[in-house]
């Protein structure tokens, strides 16, 4: 959507026939588990991103995030087991929430300071070892500690994001971010239709066993497929409390990341109004479902996240600021939908809950694609601030909208959904496609929607707008020491398509971008 400084990220992704005779730069993990020597890290080595390891991240995702969510239909179960209020209890999905914020904010960014295999896998062990913790426990303090601890070390999806953008090719980018996102939704509606099943047939802790089997099954398999690479700012005056002071920073001076950020929030609090209060619609004198009939409205949601990877190759093919317009402009179609039929035709409730999914899925995944193409090496605190963006729409969604649904009713809660729809296009149409990355307010560029393919031969076809330098990365550069623990040196002007591995050492970037970011670092 906007043009960034960013270094080529390219032999990250390149298949490549390398010397495995150089020595690895890391043989362990934690100095303790040796790493696996196929996936071990040799100066020069390039790994193959396939669709393996990409659904592997995607099912990662999965598992993870349902940890989040395993309990909201067990509340009744967990009140009754630890013999507390329903007041109390409601303590717990507060708690995973808000230390999932605090892993995002204050762990996911360490991705652009360590070594990611090690922190994903790391985060992995830790929150599986809390489920064991949350599956066996008899204090309900015990229990709700635990639960703010497993939603702080459930962060690793914010963390595979930038490794598959960093891995993929530029031309399957939006593709790789979508399984991963794909997996993230998917992990949500899963666990609370598995929980609700396993809940009603059997005891609640069967929900946390099979938290604990399925992450177990996840860890085993990150550990065989994940490739190691060396920490992104190895070499520079990056710190922990410097990427700390540099989000604050993206926060306020980036309209590239703050835009985005915006049109998260709105469809965040849009979609989980329609899902909170879904259940007072279903459930109440209108049409009168069951707890399992409401709880399998989840499936209908299912099949509109597992069409993500497709919505990924229309982001592919189009810039990304086309597929979010698209996205807003069919949220906006069917929240009008629900606002006129969906307290009279149960056939409308279902249509909606299938749209909502997918076009939230194809507006979520483009804004993704958005942000991680802003600067390579800050793609961990980009894509935290991004996410932490939703998690906060999240938060308005579900107090406003309740409180919408229980004063005015299904009607006016789905007029708040149109509300947003309609000032995300507005915000929308504040930057235009091709805006620089630090305009606020114009439309630059032109109209071109589609991207351009690149000539094989360097001949007819070659240009600007090639699909291997989309826009989003060619305006300028950033090319950055790896330092020798770093290993590859690598750099890249794309301007015009000419790419060209630069030495060592910190070069300035060029332009106003350039400067701005390094006023940013």
């Amino acid at each position: 959507m906007d043009a960034a400084v960013s270094r080529d990220d390219s032999s990250l992704h390149r298949s490549t026939s390398t010397d495995d005779s150089s020595p690895a730069l890391f043989t362990h993990e934690l100095l303790v588990i040796p790493i696996p020597k196929r996936l071990r890290y040799h100066e020069g080595k390039s790994f193959h991103f396939g669709l393996l390891l990409n659904m592997s991240l995607g099912f990662a995702s999965t598992v993870t995030v349902a940890n989040l969510y395993y309990s909201q239909p067990l509340l009744i179960n967990l009140a009754g087991a630890f013999d507390v209020s329903y007041s109390k209890v409601s303590e717990v999905p507060t708690l995973l929430q808000a230390g999932y914020a605090v892993g995002v904010v204050f762990i996911s960014p360490l991705g652009d300071l360590v070594r990611r295999r090690q922190l994903i896998l790391l985060c992995l062990f830790m929150s599986t070892a809390l489920t064991v913790g949350l599956s066996v426990t008899n204090s309900f303090i015990a229990f709700e500690v635990l639960s703010f601890l497993v939603g702080a070390t459930s962060i690793i999806t914010t963390v595979m994001q930038p490794l598959a953008a960093d891995l993929a090719p530029p031309h399957r980018r939006a593709t790789a971010i979508s399984v991963v996102i794909s997996g993230l939704l998917l992990g949500v509606l899963l666990a609370r239709v598995l929980s609700g099943i396993l809940g009603q047939f059997s005891t609640w802790r069967s929900a946390y066993y099979f938290g604990v089997g399925a992450q177990s099954l996840a860890l085993v398999w990150l550990y065989l497929i994940i490739p190691d690479y060396p920490a992104k700012n190895a070499g520079t005056e990056l710190t922990y409390w410097r990427i700390l002071w540099t989000m604050a920073k993206f926060a306020v001076t980036e309209p590239a990341l703050i835009q985005p950020c915006l049109l998260n929030f709105a469809t965040s609090a849009g979609f989980t109004s329609f899902w909170v209060t879904l259940t007072f619609l279903l459930g109440g004198p209108i049409y009168n479902y069951s707890t399992l009939d409401i709880g399998l409205f989840g499936l209908v949601g299912m099949l509109g996240v597992l069409t993500g990877p497709l919505m990924g190759r229309l982001i592919d093919a189009l810039y990304p600021w086309y597929s979010t317009l698209l996205a807003l402009v069919f949220l906006l179609l069917f929240n009008v939908v629900q606002m006129a039929a969906g307290g009279l035709s149960i056939a409308a409730v279902i249509v909606v809950a299938f749209a909502l999914n997918l076009f939230r899925q194809l507006l979520q995944s483009s804004l993704a694609t958005t942000v991680l193409s802003i600067e390579v090496e800050a793609r961990g605190r980009l894509n935290a601030l991004n996410v932490l963006s939703v998690f906060l729409g999240q938060v308005m969604g579900t107090a406003v909208g309740s409180q919408i649904y229980l004063q005015h009713g299904w009607r006016a809660c789905a007029a708040l959904s149109v509300a947003l729809s309609g000032a995300q296009l507005v915000v929308l149409f504040v930057r235009g496609p091709h805006c620089e990355r630090y305009t606020w307010v114009g439309w630059e560029g032109g109209r071109r929607a589609f991207r351009r393919r690149r000539g094989r031969g360097g001949g007819e076809g070659e240009g600007r707008d090639s699909e291997e330098t989309p826009r989003e990365e060619r305006d300028s550069e950033e090319p950055t020491e790896r330092g020798k623990e770093g290993g590859e040196e690598w750099g890249r002007r794309s301007e015009g398509g000419d790419r060209g591995w630069r030495g060592t050492g910190r070069a300035k970037a060029e332009g106003k971008a350039g400067e701005r970011f390094r006023q940013c670092r």
